[in-house]
């Protein structure tokens, strides 16, 4: 991890802060008084610990109910602009953020950006498989690429289902509605391995979390240039808003956080145990020697 000029510490918790709370780059450096350039290197930096972090402590986890669903962005320019998009990036274009989130403590046990293909379906649910402590009850959408997924992440031990919702296709008056979805109409639960709880079959605890995201997220706010202009930092705002939600905000509901109702974590963390964990993973900035030492050294020929 490469070294940067160490910011104080209260301010660098003021970024993260402004981060994690919706506000936009151009706006936090405004508010922190630093440039753009500061903040986004603390977001690289932020976002490497943070994903670090979960994939150490996020480990036998005690979920019983799964919900998995993914959520739409883009990087630098919508996928229909990027032929005509000047100077685009390889990965340019939508991008989606998968998330399977635990529906009994809230907690989001795994996460992936990618497109929407099976292979990232894969990857998601062989991530999640690895985390569990027991046999879950898993419920998707009703994309087909979670067929696949599932069934090569548990095989047979897996209660899952699918809830595929009904819409109704909007009329031409409703052209002031092209940014939402048709009114639901209807619901259908679909049975796909095991014996699932109908009753439990649901991903509105994970839809939530996508509202969450697109609140916490300024890189997700709709019709805005807030957009991300590389998928690695898209990438490291999730981490960086993962680990907030799952260790320091407090779920209205639950009273706690998800990781400590999940019994991750035993304590509340604060945004100043992330800039701790953040000096302990970047190493001290080399500073350059002075006469003295050089001379003492022979570094000086006669």
């Amino acid at each position: 991890m490469a070294s940067m000029n160490i910011l104080p510490t209260h301010t660098r918790i003021l970024i993260l802060k402004c981060l994690v709370e919706g506000m936009s780059i151009r706006a936090t450096a405004r508010l922190a008084e630093v440039s753009k350039a500061t903040v986004m290197k603390l977001v690289v930096t932020a976002g490497e610990v943070c994903a670090k972090h979960m994939d150490e402590i996020m480990q036998e986890l005690p979920c019983r109910r799964i919900q998995a669903d993914e959520i739409w962005s883009f990087v630098y320019a919508k996928e229909k602009n990027v032929p005509r998009a000047k100077k685009a990036p390889p990965k340019a274009g939508d991008v989606w953020t998968w998330v399977a989130l635990c529906a009994d403590t809230k907690l989001i046990a795994s996460w992936r950006i990618g497109d929407r293909s099976s292979e990232t379906a894969i990857d998601l649910m062989d991530d999640l498989r690895r985390r569990l402590k027991y046999r879950v009850q898993l419920t998707t959408d009703g994309h087909k690429a979670y067929l696949e997924a599932v069934e090569g992440a548990f095989g047979g031990d897996v209660d899952y289902a699918q809830l595929i919702k009904l819409y109704d296709s909007p009329s031409k008056e409703e052209e002031g509605r092209r940014y939402s979805s048709g009114d639901c109409i209807g619901i259908h639960k679909k049975v796909i391995e095991g014996r699932p709880d109908k009753e439990h079959i649901s991903t509105s605890y994970v839809e939530r979390q996508n509202l969450t995201m697109r609140m916490s997220m300024r890189r997700f706010t709709r019709l805005t240039n807030a957009f991300s202009k590389k998928v690695e930092n898209h990438a490291h705002s999730v981490a960086l808003h993962v680990w907030w939600y799952n260790m320091g905000r407090l779920h209205q509901t639950l009273r706690v956080t998800p990781a400590m109702e999940a019994g991750v974590t035993d304590r509340l963390w604060e945004m100043g145990d992330l800039v701790r964990l953040i000096d302990e993973a970047t190493p001290p900035p080399k500073r350059p020697k002075t006469y003295r030492k050089r001379k003492l050294n022979g570094e000086f020929s006669k």
